[in-house]
């Protein structure tokens, strides 16, 4: 899914686009008797906004899409490594053996990892996304529908990937949350 967002003002949905889009509609709604909760659709977690100010000062203010920093901030003397394409030292913990057979591939550990991770990658994309598409359903439900009948049943028909009992469950839900649920778990079945 694209970086995409989502308000609610209790179960009823707002706006869904891009933050910027969904930050001035909430802005121009103004004060309301019920909460209004943004929620990133990639993670289906609530985010807070500072909605204070001009609509210039409203996007001023918002999170810049993070990306994992490729280089130290800092100025540091150039060591090992190629910076220039992105790799980044980290440390990982592996047992003896796990060393010795790294150590023992065609390029050394780094090159063994690296194909290692573009293999499981490959091989575990599908299954991965559908995984992080229920998460998000599931910390987007916690959130809107924790308190609604069959919660529970609802949250483990989701990780069961049981989409026949999921939708009996979540059926008697107002109509955006349910429907806002069911996007999230199942997108990528809509691309």
């Amino acid at each position: 899914m694209d970086e995409t967002f989502t308000a609610f003002q209790g179960p009823r949905r707002l706006a869904t686009g891009p933050l910027g889009e969904v930050a001035l509609s909430v802005k121009r709604i103004g004060a309301t008797p019920a909460p209004i909760l943004i929620f990133d659709d990639r993670t289906g977690r609530s985010i807070d906004l500072d909605l204070r100010g001009s609509d210039a000062e409203i996007t001023s203010r918002l999170p810049v899409k993070s990306v994992e920093p490729s280089e130290p901030a800092a100025v540091e003397p150039r060591g090992r490594g190629r910076p220039k394409l992105g790799v980044v030292a980290r440390e990982v913990t592996l047992l003896p053996r796990h060393w010795e057979w790294l150590n023992a591939q065609p390029g050394g550990a780094s090159v063994a990892l690296r194909k290692l991770v573009d293999e499981a990658r490959r091989a575990n994309g599908d299954r991965d996304r559908a995984r992080q598409a229920r998460e998000a359903a599931y910390h987007f439900m916690s959130a809107m529908a924790g308190n609604f009948p069959h919660f529970e049943e609802a949250s483990r028909a989701l990780f069961a990937d049981d989409r026949r009992r999921f939708g009996e469950l979540i059926a008697d839900w107002p109509s955006d949350v349910r429907d806002h649920a069911i996007t999230l778990a199942y997108r990528d079945l809509a691309s």
